[in-house]
């Protein structure tokens, strides 16, 4: 290969191929690939949005300072640090298969405790939401 070459992924194939005497070979669709879950979970734009507006207001504040996002094939988690070279202050988790049962995010602390879970991700980050400061003038 040279340095030219472009590099393609490779993707997984979602079509059976039946090679019975009468098809020939020929591709169609399976009717379970339907109601098969996406490669990969990702976050969209909305939640991604809402989680970076907290996310921002942290910073500006001076308590958090890196993220890193990460995403797999059953779960999304949006990672927060203090530090860049230390283990997450708090994860955010999205989880479709728990969508229907206890909510498909989660925000967990540094021990993998759950502190909030919930279907509204507006709702589960009221958690890390700054708390107002009061000052004696």
């Amino acid at each position: 290969m040279s340095d030219l070459e472009a590099i393609v992924p490779m993707r997984p194939h979602r079509v059976a191929r039946d090679t019975g005497p009468n098809n020939k070979g020929q591709s169609k669709k399976n009717p379970q690939t339907k109601n098969l879950p996406p490669v990969q979970i990702a976050f969209d734009r909305y939640e991604l949005n809402t989680i970076l507006s907290v996310y921002g207001h942290h910073v500006a504040a001076g308590n958090w300072r890196d993220y890193a996002i990460d995403f797999g094939r059953e779960t999304a988690v949006f990672s927060i640090f203090k530090r860049a070279a230390e283990c997450p202050l708090y994860r955010v988790e999205k989880n479709p298969k728990l969508a229907q049962k206890q909510g498909a995010y989660c925000v967990t602390d540094q021990t993998g405790r759950i502190l909030k879970r919930g279907r509204d991700l507006a709702q589960v980050l009221k958690i890390l939401a700054l708390k107002p400061r009061l000052s004696v003038v």
